[in-house]
């Protein structure tokens, strides 16, 4: 017998949070959330993306034993710019059954009614800062600590259940060289010289202060139009300026400033955090903390973040110049190779980039859409 059971006190979005550890126990390849982050992303009084969302968080359970999960977003910020009406979902896992994967969708369903919405969108998050797409490809690679795990038959089961392809994310796995390529390097050079651009490299949280507001609004503007993107509020600035700041390194960290000296472009690397959460359990305490500052300090890996660029000098080649001086960082540093992340698969300028290095496309993310 399966039963659904809507999560809603502190303990219980614990267990909702921790599911996938237990469902994934025996996978090598499964990173899990930090669970203190996790905890502020669900609650309504940590997260203030409910400003303009509502939540809710769903179990279910085969003859008492948990057997998946699945959280309803309903986001009016979205809905409205986009002029739609979709119920999003989220951190969705569950065993290979029929009858649980039916219960947790026919949940989600049922508050979408409610509410008015005629359509199933995800995963998708809060904002688009948050994971989104489910993993359909490349399911014996590691996943970042920025995105989600899944099994094969997670996207067997989606389209039994006649959900059908939104969008596709692609990630690549991009190998540092021994040096700059020159053909980037010499287009580098031009496009910094012709449109008399700097690249500033800041060398404390101090200096970089003073520009941490510029880069979210610049994120504003740059993604606009892009997938589902709504604009961030200024507390979810604050929340994750709070949750990323203390990752960064500073030699990964790149600015770009126009002839007045005014932030037109950024890009940023992490290092991969993902096995340090992993031997952490998700957990910071008690010993987790210890794992998360060695990953912090000893890796040879990194993550991409963010690349920008301001919205009227997308078409001059600045991701070009950014991407030079990350390799000369790489380079010093010891780095070996690059994790992507989540790239729309339409997103042609910045997949350019990767023909100049040697490249792997390995995994790929799809956002589902359902009519109900």
């Amino acid at each position: 017998m399966v039963t659904i059971k809507e999560m809603t006190n502190n303990r219980e979005l614990k267990e909702f949070i921790k599911y996938p550890m237990e469902l994934f126990k025996d996978n090598e390849y499964f990173t899990p959330d930090l669970i203190a982050d996790e905890m502020s992303n669900l609650r309504k009084d940590k997260n203030p993306a409910f400003e303009y969302c509502e939540a809710k968080y769903f179990m279910a359970y085969r003859d008492g034993k948990a057997a998946g999960r699945i959280a309803a977003i309903l986001s009016h910020k979205a809905n409205e710019k986009w002029n739609q009406k979709r119920m999003r979902f989220s951190r969705i896992d569950f065993t290979d059954d029929d009858e649980v994967v039916d219960a947790l969708i026919n949940a989600v369903v049922g508050w979408a009614k409610e509410q008015g919405c005629d359509e199933l969108h995800g995963p998708i998050g809060f904002s688009d800062l948050d994971k989104e797409g489910m993993l359909i490809e490349g399911f014996d690679e590691p996943n970042m600590f920025i995105t989600w795990h899944a099994f094969p038959y997670y996207k067997t089961q989606m389209e039994r259940s006649g959900f059908e392809k939104s969008v596709d994310w692609i990630e690549y796995r991009v190998f540092v060289p021994d040096k700059v390529p020159e053909k980037l390097e010499r287009l580098a050079d031009v496009i910094k010289r012709r449109n008399k651009l700097t690249i500033y490299q800041v060398t404390s949280r101090r200096e970089l202060k003073p520009y941490i507001e510029a880069v979210f609004h610049l994120i504003n503007e740059a993604y606009e139009n892009l997938y589902g993107v709504v604009e961030l509020t200024q507390k979810q600035i604050d929340l994750y300026v709070s949750q990323y700041l203390p990752l960064l390194d500073l030699d990964f960290i790149k600015l770009v400033l126009d002839k007045d000296g005014k932030l037109c472009a950024f890009g940023f690397l992490l290092p991969e955090l993902g096995p340090a959460i992993k031997k952490a359990k998700g957990a910071l305490f008690p010993t987790g903390w210890f794992h998360l500052l060695r990953g912090l300090k000893t890796y040879d890996v990194m993550d991409m973040g963010l690349i920008a660029v301001r919205p009227e000098m997308q078409n001059l080649g600045i991701n070009a110049l950014i991407m030079v001086d990350m390799i000369k960082s790489a380079i010093d540093r010891g780095v070996k190779y690059a994790e992507t992340g989540p790239e729309l698969e339409s997103n042609e300028k910045v997949q350019a980039l990767w023909k100049h290095f040697d490249a792997v496309q390995h995994k790929r993310r799809r956002c589902w859409i359902k009519k109900i």
